[in-house]
């Protein structure tokens, strides 16, 4: 099991995450970098979609942030606010 999510993580930090609502209504803190990461992103480039492997280096996450962080990417896209494209 353990090797299964592992293999999750790394599909996961490979994606593609697309802003797809601007809102952060009843999120978490790292919901909110998240979606504010987006949004910058947005404003300044044009474009909505960024790898994930960029925000991790741009927030600096290792260990047990790491995988909070990749939790709230889930969450978010559960709730419909960002997709996930797979490469």
């Amino acid at each position: 099991m353990t090797s299964r999510t592992k293999r999750d993580a790394q599909r996961m930090i490979r994606a593609i995450a697309i802003l797809l609502r601007n809102t952060t209504w009843k999120c978490g803190r790292v919901e909110r970098l998240v979606v504010d990461y987006l949004r910058q992103k947005f404003r300044r480039c044009g474009r909505a979609r960024t790898p994930i492997r960029e925000m991790l280096q741009h927030f600096k996450l290792s260990g047990k942030q790491k995988s909070e962080f990749l939790d709230a990417i889930k969450r978010l896209e559960k709730r419909r606010i960002i997709k996930i494209e797979m490469l």
